[in-house]
C-alpha cells in the first residue's frame, strides 16, 4: 500500500503506455519486502528537462530512461558513468541525497550487460567469425553495438534510414573502443541492403521500435524475402512478444529471440542498482509473462 514512506521510481519515455516495467517492478518490490513504487512517466521531448526537475522536487529515488531519451538526457545530468559516457545513452538515473541536502542526478546504463546477459539465458553464442547487423541508431542501437564489439564478432553493419546518425554512432563507439578488432559499417536501411547482408550474417537485431503494440503488423524484414534459415533473429521488441518481424523469422525456420529477457535482465540490473538488494529476477520475470497473458 503506497503512505508517505513509499519510496518513488518510474520510467521516462515517450510514450511509456506499452510498457512492462512498472509490472515487473512493482512485483520486484513487493517480493524483497520493500515500500517502493514505480510510475509510468510519460514525458513528451520539450518537457525532459521539466521532468527530472520536477522528480527531484518529488523525491524520486531513480527512474528508467526510454526512447526517445536515452541520449537527450545525458546533459542534463550531473554525472554518468564511464559506462554510459563511453555508450553515449543512459537508460538509468539514480537519485542521490548529498549531505548539504542536495540532489545528485547520476546515469548508469544497463542495457549493454542486459542484452549480454539475455544472449547467454537463450543459449546465443557468438565470436570472431560471426557478423551481425543492427537495425536502428538510437540507445538501444548503442548498447547492442558496444557489446558486440566486445565479444570481437568480425564485423557489424548498422543500417538505418538516417544514414548520417548510423555513421555518427559508429564513429563515436569506434572511437570510445579504440582496441576492439571488428569492422564496423554504417549503411543507409533499405530493404536490399538489409536482405543481402543478411545471407552472410549470424545475427540481426532489431534495436527501433518498429512493430511495438499497437503496430503489430510492421517489420524491418521486407516481406517480399524469406528471412534466411541460418540467421538467428533478436528483436528488442517485447510488446508483443512474437512480434511480426520474428513470425516471418520462424515461418523460415530461422530462431528468433524476442526482447522479453532483455527488458528483465537490465531490469534486475537497475532495480540493485537503485536498492542495493538483489533482484528477484525470477518474480520479474513472471510478472512480464502474467501481464503479456492478459
Amino acid at each position: 500500500m503506497i503512505d508517505g514512506r513509499t519510496q518513488l521510481t518510474g520510467l521516462i519515455g515517450w510514450p511509456v503506455e506499452h510498457s512492462l516495467s512498472p509490472a515487473m517492478q512493482n512485483a520486484a518490490f513487493s517480493e524483497a519486502g520493500l515500500n517502493w513504487c514505480y510510475v509510468p512517466l510519460p514525458t513528451p521531448p520539450e518537457k525532459l528537462e521539466d521532468a527530472l526537475r520536477g522528480l527531484v522536487a518529488l523525491g524520486f529515488r531513480g527512474v528508467n530512461v526510454t526512447i526517445p531519451h536515452k541520449q537527450a538526457v545525458i546533459p542534463l545530468l550531473d554525472s554518468v558513468s564511464p559506462n554510459a559516457r563511453a555508450l553515449g545513452a543512459v537508460n538509468t538515473i539514480f537519485f542521490q541525497r548529498t549531505a548539504d541536502g542536495k540532489t545528485h542526478m547520476y546515469g548508469e546504463n544497463t542495457d549493454e550487460e542486459g542484452f549480454i546477459d539475455a544472449l547467454h539465458r537463450v543459449g546465443v553464442h557468438f565470436g570472431s567469425s560471426d557478423s551481425a547487423i543492427i537495425v536502428g541508431a538510437g540507445g538501444a542501437a548503442r548498447a547492442v553495438l558496444s557489446s558486440l564489439m566486445k565479444m570481437n564478432l568480425k564485423e557489424v553493419y548498422v543500417l538505418n534510414r538516417n544514414e548520417e546518425r548510423a555513421r555518427l554512432l559508429v564513429q563515436e563507439l569506434t572511437a570510445a573502443q579504440d582496441t576492439a578488432t571488428t569492422e564496423v559499417h554504417a549503411l543507409a536501411l533499405s530493404d536490399d541492403a538489409l536482405v543481402e547482408l543478411a545471407q552472410t550474417a549470424s545475427l540481426l537485431v532489431n534495436a527501433t521500435p518498429v512493430g511495438t503494440m499497437p503496430n503489430v503488423d510492421k517489420s524491418v524484414w521486407p516481406d517480399k524475402a524469406p528471412v534466411p534459415g541460418h540467421l538467428v533473429v533478436f528483436d528488442l521488441v517485447y510488446n508483443p512478444r512474437s512480434t511480426r518481424l520474428l513470425q516471418q523469422a520462424r515461418a523460415s525456420l530461422a530462431r528468433g529471440v524476442d526482447g522479453l529477457e532483455m527488458l528483465v535482465q537490465q531490469g534486475a540490473l537497475a532495480f540493485e542498482f537503485w536498492t542495493g538488494k538483489p533482484a528477484p529476477v525470477q518474480t520479474m520475470r513472471a510478472a512480464c509473462l502474467e501481464r503479456l497473458g492478459r
